[in-house]
């Protein structure tokens, strides 16, 4: 057991673009502070966006509390009574770190499909190295 939150932080949206999909935007935004930017597609009927909404957004490995592993069990699937980190959260998703980019510099790139829609992170090392797992949940709330 540990702790399950890999990274955390709160974005600015900048830019909303809609033009390509119907129902899928595909958000830009910036911490100014940890001087990290995020790109991510989102279903718009499902968690609305616009240009200076703050977003905070949560990758975990697992979404229970106590940080132990999920075994198979979907977040779906907890139980009645049973408490859960998607619990804080207006949006969830689970999805596959596909690709990680290092610069030059001391910045990184992360890449992560939730089932076509897509992330792509990048920001200082030190920030972005806890994402070097597998597969992620992504919670975001406004």
């Amino acid at each position: 057991m540990g702790d399950a939150s890999l990274f955390s932080d709160t974005f600015t949206v900048t830019d909303v673009n809609s033009a390509k999909y119907d129902r899928v935007a595909r958000l830009t935004g910036h911490n100014e502070v940890a001087d990290t930017t995020l790109t991510l597609d989102v279903n718009t009927e499902l968690f609305p966006c616009s240009v200076n909404d703050k977003l905070q957004i949560l990758l975990a490995s697992t979404l229970s509390i106590d940080g132990s592993k999920d075994d198979g069990k979907g977040w779906r699937d907890i139980g009645m009574g049973e408490s859960s980190m998607a619990d804080g959260y207006d949006c969830v998703c689970h999805g596959k770190i596909y690709r990680f980019e290092e610069g030059d510099d001391e910045n990184i790139k992360v890449f992560v499909s939730f089932g076509g829609l897509l992330l792509y992170i990048e920001g200082p090392y030190k920030n972005l190295t806890p994402l070097r797992i597998d597969y992620v949940y992504l919670c975001m709330k406004k």
